[in-house]
């Protein structure tokens, strides 16, 4: 048979369920945290881009204003702002305003803790 033919099975099980009271508990807990999954899943959806990463990574040094953060990332005000907004308006920023500067930093010292776990988790991976 040429490489282009053959077909690759995946494993399966030959029972319907092995371990049922396993699988049962397993179910419940999921079920206790189900009403939390699509907000979870929006969070990654929010950290699955590089430039809002980059924000939070340099949010966790201290405040920035909207400018210093625009350079920091390389990018026009005006596309920075528009990163900031949306981190905002998921409640990961705070925002305060003094004269004409507006000033981000960040709102949740949980998340930094996550992003610098999940760093050294790829760290680690890639050593």
């Amino acid at each position: 048979m040429p490489p282009s033919a053959r077909v690759i099975v995946s494993p399966v099980c030959n029972v319907t369920c092995f371990d049922t009271e396993k699988v049962a508990s397993i179910r419940a807990g999921l079920a206790n945290e189900e009403h939390l999954l699509p907000q979870l899943a929006e969070l990654y959806k929010l950290l699955g881009n590089v430039t809002r990463l980059k924000i939070l990574l340099a949010l966790a040094q201290g405040e920035l204003c909207v400018c210093d953060v625009a350079h920091v990332l390389e990018l026009t005000v005006a596309a920075t702002s528009h990163q900031l907004k949306l981190l905002r308006s998921q409640g990961w920023l705070a925002m305060r305003n003094d004269g004409k500067m507006v000033y981000y930093r960040l709102h949740s010292e949980g998340l930094l803790k996550a992003l610098q776990g999940d760093l050294s988790l790829l760290e680690e991976r890639l050593a």
